[in-house]
């Protein structure tokens, strides 16, 4: 299953990326969200809660980083399981920013993913609109943080 989309986020194109590479500030945007940690620079691991229909899920997460482009590109593996519930997912991501102006940044990506056990018994249609609704939650958060809670700092200057 492919699931991709883009949106625009009120701040400076570095700001984004400084965030997005931040583990506790990301983590604290993912819904369900319990830990995450950074065992190096390129791996990270968490655990996240998720409902999909009547399974809730509670997936061992990891991240890793198998290309950087600072500040624009980043490509990932993500693999998460789910023990008692017999679920494994694997995501293939690519994330892309582009400086629209010195305030605003577009965010694109795309995740290709595959689903094995109990969670892949409700099909891509069900799995998409649970991932709509976290993506929609994730943004929101983002956009929150972002074009609020932080300063934007451009060539010097604290806005």
């Amino acid at each position: 299953m492919v699931i991709e989309d883009r949106f625009i986020i009120k701040a400076p194109l570095k700001n984004v990326w400084d965030f997005l590479m931040g583990i506790e500030g990301i983590g604290a945007c993912i819904p369900g969200c319990e830990e995450v940690k950074a065992i190096d620079e390129k791996t990270f691991q968490g655990v996240v809660k998720v409902k999909v229909g009547p399974i809730s899920a509670r997936f061992k997460i990891n991240v890793t980083i198998i290309e950087i482009a600072p500040p624009t590109h980043l490509t990932s593996i993500i693999k998460g399981e789910d023990k008692g519930k017999a679920s494994f997912f694997k995501s293939e991501n690519v994330l892309d920013l582009k400086g629209l102006s010195l305030n605003e940044t577009e965010v694109s990506y795309k995740s290709e993913v595959s689903t094995v056990g109990r969670l892949a018994t409700f099909g891509d249609r069900i799995i998409r609109v649970k991932a709509k609704q976290l993506e929609e939650n994730f943004v929101n958060s983002l956009k929150g943080k972002l074009e609020v809670g932080f300063p934007c700092n451009i060539e010097g200057e604290e806005k």
